[in-house]
C-alpha cells in the first residue's frame, strides 16, 4: 500500500463505555465509518449502559501517559478527539505530550456529566482542561450544560449562546461549536460554529427519539476524522452533522434506556 492511499490515524483520548455506546468504542466505530484508522487512549473505565452511569474508576497519569507515548512513537497521527478526562493531573500530562507532537487538528469535547446525570469531572480538573487544551485545540464541542458551566452564564437563546461562546474563547478557544439539542424547539436542533467573528449554523430536523446516547461523542469524533481526511473545519462540521442526524433517524433502538445510535454503517 502506497504512502497516499494509507488510512488517516485518529485517536480518541477518552472513557470506555462498556456498553458500547459512547466513550472510545463510539469514536473508533465513527473514525472507522469514514475510513480511517482507529487508536485509543483509555482515561476512565466507566460503569454503564444505555440507562446510566453507575460509577468510574479513572486512569493514573503514568498509566495515559503509557498508553500515550508508544501510540505516538509508531503512528502517524491525524487527528485526535478527546472526551471523558476525569482529573487535573490526566489533563495535563495529555497536554504536555500534545505539546511535543505535530497534529495538526484536535476536537477537544469537554465532557462533563452524563445524560444520567453522573459528573464526569470537577470544577478543578475543568479548570484545567480549559487552562490545558483549549489552547491547543482546533474547535471545543460542548453542548449547552457544558457551555453554561464552563462560560458561567445561563443558556436560553441564541445571543446567550454567542456570548458563552465569546466567554470560552477570551479563555483560548480559538473555534468553538455549541450544540444546541439542549435548547426547546419542536422543529429543528440547531448547532452553532464560531469561528474568529463569523458564525456559521447548522440546522437539522429534530427528530423524536431515546436514541441519543453517545451522540456527543459521535460528532466530535466525526468532526475529527473529516479534519483528519483533509475537510476545512466549516465542512468537517457540516458533514458529521449531517452523519449523527442520519445515525439518529436510523438507530436500532438496542438497550432500555436511551439507545445508542447507529453509527457501524460505513459512511459512503
Amino acid at each position: 500500500m502506497s504512502a497516499a492511499s494509507e488510512p488517516k490515524v485518529c485517536l480518541t483520548i477518552a472513557g470506555l463505555d462498556p456498553s458500547g455506546g459512547a466513550g472510545i468504542v463510539a469514536d473508533i466505530k465513527t473514525f472507522s465509518a469514514f475510513g480511517c484508522y482507529a487508536a485509543a487512549v483509555v482515561t476512565s473505565i466507566t460503569f454503564q449502559n444505555t440507562t446510566g452511569v453507575f460509577g468510574a474508576v479513572h486512569q493514573e497519569p503514568a498509566s495515559v501517559r503509557g498508553q500515550l507515548e508508544p501510540v505516538f512513537a509508531d503512528l502517524e497521527v491525524a487527528a485526535v478527539k478527546t472526551g471523558t478526562l476525569p482529573t487535573a493531573e490526566v489533563i495535563r500530562e495529555i497536554a504536555s505530550i500534545l505539546k511535543r507532537t505535530d497534529v495538526k487538528s484536535l476536537v477537544v469535547d469537554p465532557v462533563i456529566r452524563s445524560t444520567s446525570g453522573f459528573d464526569l469531572i470537577d470544577d478543578i480538573a475543568l479548570a484545567a482542561l480549559v487552562d490545558e487544551l483549549f489552547p491547543l485545540a482546533t474547535l471545543v464541542t460542548p453542548n449547552i450544560p457544558e457551555a453554561e458551566r464552563i462560560s458561567g452564564i445561563r443558556i436560553n437563546d441564541a445571543n446567550s449562546i454567542t456570548e458563552a461562546a465569546g466567554i470560552m474563547r477570551s479563555k483560548g478557544a480559538r473555534n468553538v461549536l455549541i450544540k444546541g439539542g439542549h435548547l426547546q424547539s419542536e422543529n429543528l436542533s440547531t448547532d452553532y460554529l464560531f469561528i474568529d467573528n463569523e458564525l456559521t449554523k447548522f440546522e437539522a430536523e429534530r427528530i423524536n427519539t431515546t436514541a441519543t446516547h453517545g451522540t456527543g461523542c459521535t460528532l466530535s469524533s466525526a468532526i475529527a476524522a473529516n479534519l483528519a481526511l483533509g475537510y476545512d473545519l466549516k465542512e468537517a462540521v457540516r458533514v458529521s452533522k449531517d452523519f449523527v442526524t442520519e445515525a439518529i433517524r436510523t438507530a436500532p433502538g438496542i438497550g432500555r434506556g436511551h439507545s445508542p445510535i447507529n453509527h457501524l454503517v460505513r459512511r459512503q
